[in-house]
């Protein structure tokens, strides 16, 4: 075990975890948990065997705890949702961090290297999980409200102002969290036409709405006019609605 470094690495903002790959070596868990001077300088550096503890001298101070990848039961592949972005981490878990970071370092020479590596990472096990809950909970959250604002679209299409601000109004939420929503490049305006020509494919081939006429799907589908509806529809499929519904090019 040993005491040594001092280095100047970005702050992390309260309450967020930051998980990182660093390289074959380890799996980085930053985390802004302050401990206090009376334990430890701003600096300090524990090795042990399979993890590293570095107190880092960033503004109020944070905890750099690295792992070695094979110590941990996750694998990479069940951690990447973490390395995706800074983490939510509550108090309690961060008061947890700051007591057994305190406690490993005051206390680390009277103890067996080998336990306070096991307890170490036993930490970041907690921590890492805890984490992961969290973010399966955002994800659970973000897929409910994606589903409320697909559904308003659908059940909305044939009305032409149907647009991003009225669909961000009716779920109680502002624009930029509705596009948040939606964040896979299509957008919420594109997501809408598409929709609505998804609508006409299903109408343009429903034997039982045969009858209708191509202004009239137009309108159900909530295009301001048959034109607009024919460009609109020969840019997703490559053919006319009327080539389309007679099974021609791009049906």
């Amino acid at each position: 075990m040993n005491n040594t470094g001092r280095t100047g690495e970005p702050a992390v903002a309260d309450g967020k975890l930051v998980v990182r790959a660093a390289g074959p070596a380890g799996i980085q868990l930053l985390l802004r948990c302050p401990v206090p001077r009376s334990v430890a300088e701003p600096g300090a550096r524990l090795a042990f065997t399979g993890c590293t503890l570095q107190l880092r001298p960033a503004d109020r101070g944070q905890v750099l705890l690295t792992v070695a990848p094979a110590k941990l039961s996750l694998t990479l592949a069940e951690l990447r949702p973490l390395m995706l972005r800074p983490v939510e981490v509550d108090a309690p878990v961060r008061a947890l961090v700051a007591g057994a970071v305190a406690h490993v370092v005051s206390a680390g020479p009277r103890l067996d290297p080998d336990g306070l590596a096991c307890h170490l990472l036993g930490l970041a096990e907690l921590v890492l999980r805890t984490a992961l809950r969290v973010e399966q909970d955002r994800a659970d959250a973000l897929a409910v409200r994606r589903r409320e604002a697909l559904d308003y679209m659908r059940a909305h299409l044939p009305d032409p102002s149907l647009n991003a601000d009225r669909v961000a109004e009716a779920l109680y939420i502002s624009r930029r969290r509705l596009y948040q929503l939606f964040d896979d490049g299509l957008g919420v305006t594109e997501r809408i036409k598409r929709l609505r020509v998804d609508r006409a494919k299903a109408l343009l081939t429903d034997p039982d709405r045969a009858a209708l006429g191509i202004a009239e799907v137009a309108r159900e589908c909530g295009f301001t006019s048959a034109a607009h509806f024919s460009r609109a529809f020969r840019s997703a499929t490559g053919a006319s609605p009327r080539e389309f519904r007679d099974g021609g090019p791009g049906h």
